[in-house]
């Protein structure tokens, strides 16, 4: 996303930066309004946020033990937080079974694929889920929306033969409760352009008066920028929005100004798309983005999508996280441990939620690419090694690596990393256990003035 990567750019130099912290601040505060701006951020809102950020960051002073720096994206942090909706978290589960849920918008924003996200997503939560057709206008519609049914294993109903929408959404809501559905969604028409909202606004009204839903999901293209601010404001007063959710999160330099413009109006962002993907539906949460679009990381996010991959061998990964921390290093935790990445998802994607990651997003395409290439490479050479090999690395030589390559049909090269890796590997449990021992005993000497330490439980049994 060009406007908000500029954010993780400014992060990036200031990180980097030297001379007087006035400067800095500065330099850095020109950096954010420059990025905020180029993501389509409101003008006025850019410089009354960057004042508060430049006020607080020269008359505050930091917390015992945090630096100038820290505290300054700290400021950055909470601020942008506060502008993309603060610390609201949307409650996505329906209130009540069955629950129907009314998607309108605009042509072009992307209701028909976020219907099939959204049914992808309460399948995975358990909900049995039921689609409508009904859009009558756009060619096409029924047809994708009947395969992204097929796709998800929800129900579905649709009649290419009529031209009635509202009679569609009506014996479509009552036909799929009565088949057992939880939860149905009805995909409404859109309009061409922008400028034609006032039948769609008509027609929608129409719909929701016959269906009557419990919940009316207005689905607004990231790319308006500022323009969804005017958007959701008329739907909103057209008809109560219950939420709403921003598509194509992922694609677009303008997405900072959908989502400070529909926030001003007061609506709740429920779901942002965040790619193609039919599995790329996020819950929004302020705080999780503010964190990815400044390059801290999103660990939270990274842990709930472990959480839903219901195949990953969770007894497993603990044991092999309790083995690392007592400092038992062995290509059997290395595979396990490859073995997750691969069924987390896109590589790039898992770069960046690591914290600290992101900032440097000049390289990521690269090693994201070079990550997902070495890691066929690794557990086939992990496979082609012997039991003592896997338990012992340290007694492979090279002979021993050659005969790797050769079984697994990979370069020596890639089994040389691979060793390479399990050494740096092993050297930072070290370090860590190491580290341990130094603040246990800065604690024993200066445990009154260091009360907030935790110590992180690195010890072997």
């Amino acid at each position: 996303m060009p406007g908000l990567d500029d954010i993780r750019k400014a992060i990036k130099r200031l990180i980097g930066a030297t001379g007087p912290y006035e400067q800095i601040v500065k330099e850095y505060i020109r950096d954010l309004q420059r990025a905020l701006i180029s993501a389509d951020v409101n003008v006025r809102i850019v410089f009354q946020l960057t004042k508060r950020i430049r006020e607080k960051a020269l008359k505050e002073e930091p917390p015992p033990g945090i630096s100038k720096k820290d505290w300054l994206i700290k400021i950055t942090y909470d601020e942008l937080v506060s502008l993309f909706g603060g610390d609201k978290t949307p409650n996505v589960k329906p209130s009540k079974k069955p629950y129907v849920i009314m998607l309108v918008g605009v042509q072009g924003s992307g209701k028909t694929t976020t219907a099939g996200k959204l049914a992808y997503y309460y399948a995975s939560q358990g909900y049995r889920v039921g689609l409508v057709a009904a859009d009558t206008y756009r060619p096409g519609a029924y047809d994708q929306l009947k395969q992204l049914a097929e796709k998800t294993k929800a129900l579905f109903y649709g009649d290419p033969k009529s031209k009635d929408p509202i009679e569609i959404a009506k014996k479509g809501v009552k036909e799929l409760i009565e088949k057992g559905a939880d939860i149905v969604i009805v995909d409404t028409a859109g309009r061409h352009g922008y400028g034609e909202e006032e039948a769609l606004l008509k027609e929608m009204k129409k719909i929701a008066e016959a269906i009557n839903p419990d919940e009316v999901m207005l689905v607004i293209d990231a790319s308006m920028g500022q323009k969804a601010y005017d958007l959701a404001k008329r739907f909103h007063e057209a008809t109560p929005i219950g939420s709403i959710i921003v598509t194509k999160m992922d694609g677009t330099a303008k997405g900072g100004g959908a989502l400070s413009a529909v926030v001003a109006t007061g609506a709740t962002i429920k779901f942002v798309g965040v790619g193609e993907d039919i599995t790329e539906l996020e819950v929004f949460n302020p705080k999780r983005f503010v964190a990815r679009i400044l390059g801290l990381g999103d660990i939270e996010s990274l842990l709930e999508r472990v959480e839903r991959l219901a195949s990953l061998d969770v007894e497993g990964l603990q044991k092999a996280a309790q083995e690392l921390l007592e400092g038992r290093v062995s290509f059997r935790i290395i595979y396990r441990q490859l073995m997750t990445l691969r069924k987390l998802g896109p590589f790039k994607k898992i770069l960046q939620m690591i914290p600290g990651f992101s900032i440097f997003v000049d390289s990521i395409d690269s090693v994201a690419k070079t990550g997902e290439e070495k890691i066929e490479k690794w557990l086939a050479a992990i496979n082609s090694m012997t039991y003592e090999e896997l338990d012992n690395p340290n007694i492979i030589d090279k002979s021993r690596m050659k005969r790797i390559a050769i079984g697994a049909g990979v370069d020596i090269q890639d089994v040389k990393e691979l060793i390479n890796y399990y050494k740096s590997l092993d050297r930072m449990i070290k370090q860590l256990k190491k580290r341990k021992d130094i603040l246990e005993k800065l604690i024993s000497k200066y445990g009154k003035i260091l009360p907030r330490i935790q110590i992180p439980d690195f010890s072997s049994k």
